[in-house]
């Protein structure tokens, strides 16, 4: 099993592949981050291209990939709108991305195999409506996207933000087991345990 990431576009956002026994799946696809993930996938059956959310940043590179592997794109119903019809969220994009439609909708507790690995939804709504984080409890890692990053949240601030939802997505992931590996959507690997905090994220970051 290994998770790799690949930082990538004006901002720095991670995409990230997942490989198991041959088989990968692809998150993420950000910005710039095409030829790299091409590179790194071409001895391994690419199953899918799962979104944790559809801000620009981490669907810029969706539509090139999914033409390149026709595999099916995962999205949660939430987020649907802004994959079809990119900047439809208000959230400022940078440069013009082509819309994808979706093929499949995540489901909070749906399973999805990857070769030997099991990885459950998580829907944990707060940056965006319809993120999700993707947990493997048998290789003890999450996928956070732009919830939860080392000593922070996502922001608050952008026109998809919904704080009074962001603190329960955040008690859910501080439940998980504290030596949980975390691979945000921006930035270096965390753990559940090093983020001490999390169970006070709502007076830290709420602004109460």
């Amino acid at each position: 099993m290994t998770v790799t990431s690949f930082a990538s576009g004006p901002i720095s956002t991670n995409a990230i592949v997942i490989s198991s026994n041959g088989e990968a799946v692809i998150i993420d696809p950000a910005p710039g981050s095409t030829e790299r993930i091409i590179e790194h996938v071409k001895d391994l059956n690419v199953r899918s291209i799962i979104l944790t959310h559809t801000h620009w940043d981490h669907i810029a590179d969706c539509a090139a990939l999914k033409e390149k592997f026709k595999v099916p794109v995962y999205v949660h119903p939430e987020d649907a709108g802004n994959l079809a019809e990119p900047g439809s969220d208000g959230v400022p994009m940078l440069a013009p991305i082509r819309g994808v439609k979706p093929d499949e909708f995540l489901e909070d507790g749906q399973e999805i195999k990857v070769g030997g690995l099991t990885l459950v939804v998580m829907h944990t709504p707060g940056h965006a409506p319809g993120h999700c984080c993707l947990y493997c409890e048998g290789d003890k890692f999450l996928v956070s996207g732009d919830q939860l990053f080392r000593g922070s949240i996502g922001n608050l601030a952008l026109p998809t933000g919904e704080p009074d939802r962001m603190w329960g997505s955040l008690e859910l992931l501080a439940k998980l087991p504290p030596d949980t590996v975390v691979y945000p959507g921006h930035g270096e690997m965390t753990t559940i345990g090093e983020e001490t905090w999390l169970p006070r994220a709502k007076e830290i970051f709420g602004g109460e």
